[in-house]
This record gives C-alpha cells, sequence and structure tokens, in this order.
C-alpha cells in the first residue's frame, strides 16, 4: 500500500510542476515580448538512422529537439551535453556541430547552435515527466505533419537547402 501512494504522491507532485512550468513559460513569454531580450540556446537534432527524435516539453504544444539555454560562461556543445543528460537522460555521446540560426522565437532575439548525434539504435532515454512528458521518432516523410518549434523547423529547412 505504501508504494501504491508514493506513486500517487509522485504523480500529484510531477502533474504540479507540469503547471507551473506551463505558468511560468507563458508568463515568460509575454515578459520576453514587451522587452524582446537576446537568448542563446543549444539544441541537439539526435538522428537514429534517418528517423529524428522529438521531445515534448509539458509548456509548449511544438514538438522540440532537446536542449534549452547557454548558461554564461558556457560554451554552446557544453550546454548542449548538459541540456541532453537533463532533458532525456543521454550522456558522454560526442555532438557535432550543425551551425547557427538566429531568428525571434517565442518573443525573445534567439541565436540557436544545432548539435547532431547520430545513432545506430534508439537510446535509453530517462524523461523527469515534469518538463519533459514524451519523447517520439520521426521519419522525415512524417516531419511536414508534425507541429514543431520554429527553431526546430527552421534547421529542418536549412538542412533541406543544403
Amino acid at each position: 500500500m505504501q508504494n501504491l501512494e508514493r506513486a500517487r504522491l509522485a504523480r500529484l507532485i510531477d502533474s504540479v510542476w507540469r503547471v507551473a512550468f506551463r505558468v511560468a513559460f507563458r508568463c515568460a513569454r509575454i515578459w520576453w515580448t514587451i522587452r524582446r531580450p537576446s537568448h542563446e540556446g543549444a539544441l541537439v537534432a539526435i538522428y537514429v538512422g534517418r528517423a529524428l527524435l522529438l521531445v515534448k516539453s509539458s509548456y509548449r504544444a511544438e514538438w522540440n529537439f532537446p536542449g534549452g539555454g547557454v548558461h554564461p560562461g558556457e560554451t554552446p556543445d557544453v550546454a548542449a551535453q548538459r541540456e541532453m543528460e537533463e532533458e532525456i537522460g543521454l550522456s558522454s555521446h560526442a555532438l557535432l556541430p550543425a551551425g547557427s540560426l538566429s531568428g525571434i522565437w517565442d518573443g525573445r532575439k534567439d541565436r540557436v547552435h544545432f548539435f547532431e548525434l547520430h545513432l545506430d539504435r534508439p537510446p535509453e532515454l530517462r524523461l523527469d515527466h515534469r518538463e519533459i512528458v514524451a519523447a517520439r521518432l520521426a521519419a522525415p516523410e512524417e516531419l511536414h505533419d508534425i507541429a514543431l518549434t520554429e527553431a526546430v523547423a527552421a534547421y529542418l529547412d536549412r538542412r533541406s537547402r543544403s
């Protein structure tokens, strides 16, 4: 019975975190739209064969790549490794630089550094079910039917033209 109670408590705590993330992200987007701050981020396109690994956060409607902000004094590649570990539990993989893109995304001036990771088989993921609530592999022909963040769509558009 204690295990069941612990599991219920854990699910409740996770759901409170998801609500907090949604509220905080909405507030942040309003603030960013007003202030237009500059932001630097790093995203990792993880390929399993031809398929791409996409993650779903609790606070966005769109699918994204694992990644997030670059902390002051942190290099983009270190940020990409850190975010990949935090969000999906992958670490110690050599990432290939895949360029940078800039745009106004989520109401802020954003410069996003992209990295690629190529795997032969699907990785074992560890999602926190708070920030990251789902992951999926998407074949190239499926990507046009999936709601993607603007940064991921820009990366894919640039990649398809090269």
